[in-house]
């Protein structure tokens, strides 16, 4: 991919916009208000919040700034439902400085890493403008509604699936929420960059309680912080349809490349025997711990654990995990990796389906004592003669910083 992730579409300006130079700005209110250059790690994140907060006049305030409840904290979701199932401001309600202001929230917050963090959020929602281009063609059906399903519900054992949210893991709209209308903006739904959602859950703060809540269709990210430190970097739920594209400048997009490689470099390191014993019980044609099933572990781990692979295997394990975890800041990132290595001969590695990753029902997934990463292959909803990828990381006890007990 060329460097400088650039988005024009949706109402997205330019990578290249001034989103962290100078030493103050002037918000949509005409009021001053200062950037702080020098702050580093969650005081820059804090920073930013704070510098997008003040370019929104006291409505768009209110729709950003929320109580950090478990209801706001789990509303988020991998269909294009806009705002009516999930909290925030929309990123098509900003004026360019607005957005400009957004994106270096996002970019302070989030990885560095080459095709993960924030250069992976950007290309997510570029692959969103694509889907309502060709949406809007007519190359592909109209955006899924109460009535038209096409992402079916995880895994053979009909138990496995049930979900407290209707929107989980299902095409279906959810209960109440308005069909999706095609490219349209606003709460009822649709495709493309400008509709997506921000929110403060909590008062962004250097000792206090609070989440950063951002997403929508195909991506959901939520960072919670604690007493000046990430106690959180999960639940982070990304997808893409089309999974691969070529810009008008010739510019060659993957999105979810890196995520997907390292999986296949993973199963194709395995024996025909490993193989065997890594192969689960059940099918899935989405994740099994998507949106509304917070805290459904399966009790009973399956698939081959990682302490019973060579060294080689293990550094394949650990190289797999680390495009999901890259999504957070690189200090927190290197935190849990540390973490998860710590914990590796007591994660397990499965899969269903086939190990290619390229067909419907294609799944992968790695489930240690704390890291949870779910990959899965659905038939394409708009590119119908393809493949799109559902993908979904969550932590057994870090998710959504640990403040919500589920059962």
């Amino acid at each position: 991919m060329a460097a400088g992730v650039v988005l024009v579409g949706g109402g997205f300006v330019a990578a290249n916009a001034a989103t962290t130079t100078g030493d103050a700005r002037t918000s949509a209110a005409g009021v001053h208000y200062p950037v702080d250059k020098k702050a580093d790690g969650i005081a820059a994140v804090v920073s930013a919040a704070n510098a997008f907060l003040n370019t929104l006049d006291s409505d768009q305030q209110a729709e950003t700034l929320l109580d950090f409840s478990e209801e706001n904290a789990t509303a988020w979701s991998n269909l294009p439902c806009g705002g009516s199932c999930r909290p925030g401001i929309q990123t098509g309600s900003l004026s360019d400085e607005q957005l400009a202001a957004l994106k270096n929230v996002l970019k302070v917050a989030l990885g560095t890493g080459k095709d993960t963090g924030y250069e992976h959020v950007l290309q997510t929602l570029l692959a969103d403008d694509q889907l309502a281009a060709a949406e809007s063609s007519g190359s592909g059906p109209a955006a899924p509604t109460d009535s038209a399903s096409s992402d079916a519900s995880a895994s053979a054992d009909p138990s496995a699936s049930a979900s407290a949210d209707p929107s989980a893991t299902s095409g279906d709209a959810p209960t109440g929420a308005p069909p999706s209308g095609g490219t349209g903006g606003g709460a009822g739904g649709g495709y493309g960059s400008d509709i997506y959602f921000l929110a403060f859950l909590g008062t962004p703060s250097v000792d206090g309680t609070w989440q950063l809540h951002f997403g929508g269709h195909h991506l959901a990210v939520n960072i919670t912080y604690k007493d000046g430190k990430v106690s959180g970097a999960s639940p982070f739920f990304t997808g893409v349809e089309p999974t691969s594209w070529t810009a008008d400048d010739g510019t060659a997009y993957e999105p979810l490349a890196n995520f997907r490689d390292g999986l296949l470099k993973l199963t194709g390191s395995l024996s025909t025997e490993q193989l065997a014993t890594a192969k689960l019980s059940e099918s899935f044609s989405d994740v099994l711990l998507g949106p509304g099933e917070d805290g459904q572990f399966p009790e009973t781990k399956e698939g081959i654990k990682a302490g019973e692979l060579s060294p080689k295997q293990q550094k394949l394990v650990l190289a797999a995990i680390h495009p999901w975890v890259a999504g957070v800041d690189d200090s927190t990132a290197k935190k849990l990796m540390k973490t998860y290595a710590r914990e590796l001969n007591e994660t397990y590695v499965g899969y269903s389906g086939g190990t290619d990753l390229d067909a419907q029902g294609d799944y992968v997934r790695i489930d240690g004592p704390s890291v949870w990463i779910e990959f899965v292959c659905q038939n394409g909803f708009v590119y119908q003669d393809k493949v799109h990828y559902h993908t979904v990381y969550r932590d057994h006890t870090r998710d959504y910083g640990s403040e919500f007990s589920f059962s």
